[in-house]
């Protein structure tokens, strides 16, 4: 293990939030004097910053080491980054900044830009762990196709951001690095499985960030977190190339048919700018094709076809929930927007239920051999009113099961084909409420949320965004105002298939209309 993958303390179970101190040095004068000439220059969209470093306002060297001082400050508060590559990261800045003076050009269109990345994608000699103790030694000699893309764009990147062991909670921590704090109340969780990624942008750690999403890992720490995200769309394959990320192991170089990739940022703009650079072929389909997602059907509201599904009796939302949609509609239909919110695309609890059963089938792939028996066995005879039935009976289905639920998978998203002849969007709630308290510390059977009073499963937190879930559809969180208690509150804007830049600029059109977000705190520092 090299340099570089010790500058986290998993390995002697010392939380990253004890890292800056060690790993990052004072700000020297000149930092200081960088930071003075740029105004705190991270706290800036990325396409500020990039924009800086094209006209030579600010160098790599200074931007990153901006970066890396904030990060001294802040993420002790919230531990969002988990791994800190500072000298891989200068080396690249330092790069970023010599291709400039050489050739007057930049290394491409995120060039010198600071980034972090999940803990999740393979990075090419720096440790990838995925939150689990299993892969505390995991340096993969290979990036995953995502972080390959971002290098070759010129961004810096400076270390992981965490996530749950292998991505498998709706909150943030593990026995490595601990717990990530959301970034508005310590007592309130982040989300998960992104929300490393999702705290770490809020905070100004890194303007960018790419997070990953099966079940809502993406968008629903988005929600918490105050940030914009977008779970990009996904046909028979994704997007945005999915080789590398964990899970499943290292190594493998198949995912779940589910699984996507996509940008988190703090504005509109900004995930315009990521899902150019990752919105690519695989390396091997690079000769043959390209993507060229088609341009938004429209930058404004006026006209569009929109559809609200402001609530539904299978997964009821609280009142301050509620209200927003309210305004929504106001703001929405004051813009021009002719609305329709009676029309539903998909019966919410068949298509929950369809989304379940093909998460739990493809998650059994990488059990092993012997745990897997043992479901078998036990889905045999466990009777189909258990509690553990679904899981049990999904997780082992036959091939000839799954290939019908697959069938079933397509009717569904002919059902939204045919809901978006006649709808440009649907906008609905991106969680039943704004964040729940973190329950890292209480057995995974006794986690609840309340809603209104109303004691509510605990899953019941990604039901909404899993809608698109199962049939790859674009779906975009963005933030809108907050609760009394401070709080960001967030809607999800979904499209038709590949209209991702769609929903990108209706975000853009509702931002300029509804509330402002909150900024964390953090930011501020």
């Amino acid at each position: 293990m090299n340099r570089r993958t010790l500058l986290t303390a998993a390995a002697t179970g010392v939380a990253a939030a004890s890292l800056p101190s060690v790993a990052v040095a004072s700000p020297t004068t000149n930092v200081k004097d960088a930071m003075s000439r740029t105004s705190a220059l991270y706290r800036s969209s990325a396409r500020a910053q990039l924009a800086a470093l094209r006209r030579g306002t600010v160098t790599a060297r200074e931007l990153l080491d901006q970066v890396l001082a904030h990060h001294a400050q802040v993420n002790p508060r919230v531990n969002a980054v988990a791994t800190l590559d500072v000298e891989g990261a200068r080396a690249a800045a330092e790069r970023a900044d010599q291709y400039l003076a050489r050739t007057g050009r930049t290394m491409g269109p995120l060039h010198g830009l600071p980034m972090t990345v999940k803990d999740a994608l393979e990075t090419a000699g720096l440790r990838t762990t995925c939150g689990s103790p299993d892969l505390t030694s995991h340096v993969p000699d290979r990036d995953a196709d995502v972080v390959a893309l971002l290098r070759e764009a010129g961004a810096v990147i400076v270390g992981k951001t965490n996530v749950p062991p292998m991505c498998q909670d709706l909150q943030t921590s593990n026995s490595l690095f601990g717990t990530t704090s959301n970034p508005f109340s310590s007592a309130h969780t982040a989300g998960g499985s992104s929300g490393g990624p999702a705290a770490a942008v809020a905070t100004g750690l890194s303007s960018l960030e790419v997070g990953s999403d099966l079940a809502g890992s993406l968008r629903l720490p988005a929600a918490y977190c105050g940030v914009l995200a977008l779970r990009t769309s996904r046909g028979s394959s994704p997007i945005v190339p999915t080789r590398g990320h964990i899970p499943r192991p290292p190594g493998w170089l198949t995912s779940s048919d589910m699984l996507t990739l996509g940008p988190i940022a703090r504005d509109a703009d900004d995930l315009d700018l990521l899902l150019d650079v990752l919105a690519a072929p695989a390396p091997a389909d690079r000769d043959a094709w390209r993507i060229d997602l088609p341009a938004p059907v429209s930058t404004t509201l006026r006209g569009q076809r929109i559809g609200i599904w402001a609530d539904d009796e299978f997964c009821r939302v609280d009142t301050a929930t509620r209200d927003l949609l309210e305004q929504v509609v106001r703001e929405a239909r004051a813009a021009g927007a002719v609305l329709d919110e009676t029309s539903r695309p998909v019966d919410f609890a068949k298509s929950n239920t369809l989304f379940t059963q093909l998460m739990y089938a493809t998650s059994s792939a990488t059990a092993s051999d012997a745990a897997f028996a043992g479901e078998v066995k036990a889905a045999e005879t466990v009777p189909d009113d258990s509690p553990s039935a679904l899981y049990l009976k999904s997780r082992t289905m036959r091939h000839r099961d799954w290939a019908r639920a697959d069938e079933e998978r397509q009717k569904l998203r002919a059902k939204w084909a045919a809901y978006f002849e006649t709808h440009d969007l649907l906008i609905t709630p991106a969680a039943p409420t704004a964040a729940v308290l973190d329950q890292t510390s209480v057995p995974a059977a006794d986690r609840y949320i309340t809603v209104d009073g109303v004691r509510r499963s605990f899953y019941d937190q990604t039901s909404w965004i899993n809608l698109a879930s199962p049939v790859g559809l674009p779906s975009l969180v963005m933030p809108a105002g907050k609760t009394r208690d401070g709080l960001p509150m967030a809607i999800q804007i979904v499209g038709p298939y590949l209209a991702d830049r769609s929903v990108i600029a209706a975000a853009k059109a509702l931002g300029a209309l509804l509330p402002t977000a909150p900024t964390a705190p953090g930011l501020l520092v």
